[in-house]
């Protein structure tokens, strides 16, 4: 009998990444939940962190590495398959590996841009025509921070901001880009470095009344409209929670808040002593008529603090 040579069927290059490496100093149960926040079930977050780690691996060899039931591995497995996460290499038996981690989050970034663009899209046209807009209550300073930021970089005519300099200056990034593309902005700054945000001639900076200085408590909120259609205030300390609306009315009544507040600080500059003359330092006449008690004493207790460096700048 005539001897037949053997066949030596040569296997793709796979490379091995340990553990270590994959988890990258995370706890496996956080890189699960990040997955599952991506559509996959916890079986098969799973059987991919293990395939990850180790490959090629069979059914058997992953479902003993992520101590999941043998049944239920190769189900996961089949759907990680459907969902482009895995690659079967072999058969007899079959082999698995990972597809690369930055290969596939980028398909699934791609692929669900797409579907909220396309269901943004398709959502709009049934939504109703009545006109009405109502009030979104945002709460924590990440989810507020981030809704500021969208606000924007969405912005294609103008950003009026009202705010500190501390909380501004987490969104300077965004606001330079918005400068840059041709985007009117006015700032009444709460705070002395107006030159900071001068980004180029279609920026405007006013310090608040003047003097930049905070004394009542609405001073403390965050407040941003842009392009005549969106506004959004913000307790910034504290508790942080925002309130945001493209009800024409609300948006209309925060962009005048902000555009009196460019008038005054424009008749600050050019009479300001004659104001102080009048109505004193801050305008502490009119706001003890007008403020409530606890808004007084909130006052007096800025003023306090406020009056030794104002001496100091006129010696």
């Amino acid at each position: 009998m005539r001897k037949v040579a053997s066949l030596r069927v040569a296997r793709p290059s796979v490379k091995v990444v340990s553990p270590a490496r994959i988890h990258g100093g995370r706890q496996p149960h956080l890189l699960v939940a990040d997955l599952q926040k991506l559509g996959f079930s916890d079986y098969e977050s799973r059987a991919y962190i293990a395939l990850l780690g180790s490959n090629p691996a069979t059914a058997y060899e992953i479902s003993k590495a992520a101590g999941l039931p043998r049944a239920n591995t190769y189900a996961a497995l089949e759907s990680c398959t459907e969902k482009g996460a895995v690659q079967p290499i072999s058969e007899s038996p079959i082999r698995y590996v990972p597809v690369e981690p930055a290969e596939m989050l980028a398909r699934i970034a791609r692929d669900t841009t797409a579907r909220c663009e396309r269901l943004a899209s398709q959502l709009q046209k049934t939504q109703s025509q009545d006109g009405r807009e109502f009030v979104l209550n945002i709460d924590g300073e990440e989810q507020v921070s981030a809704k500021i930021t969208e606000m924007v970089r969405a912005a294609k005519v103008h950003v009026w901001i009202k705010a500190h300099e501390d909380v501004i200056n987490a969104h300077r990034a965004d606001l330079r880009v918005a400068a840059a593309r041709g985007v009117r902005i006015l700032i009444i700054l709460f705070g002395s470095d107006a030159q900071r945000f001068q980004f180029n001639k279609g920026v405007r900076v006013f310090l608040h009344e003047g003097n930049g200085v905070r004394i009542g408590n609405a001073d403390n909120l965050f407040t941003i409209t842009t392009d005549f259609t969106t506004a959004l205030t913000a307790q910034m300390y504290g508790g942080v929670h925002a309130a945001y609306t493209r009800n024409q009315a609300i948006v209309t009544m925060a962009e005048s808040l902000i555009r009196h507040d460019m008038y005054l600080a424009e008749i600050f500059e050019r009479f300001g002593p004659q104001i102080d003359k009048a109505f004193g330092p801050y305008l502490q006449s009119l706001r003890r008529n007008y403020f409530s008690p606890a808004q007084v004493r909130a006052m007096d207790e800025m003023l306090a603090l406020v009056a030794p460096a104002r001496r100091a700048s006129r010696t």
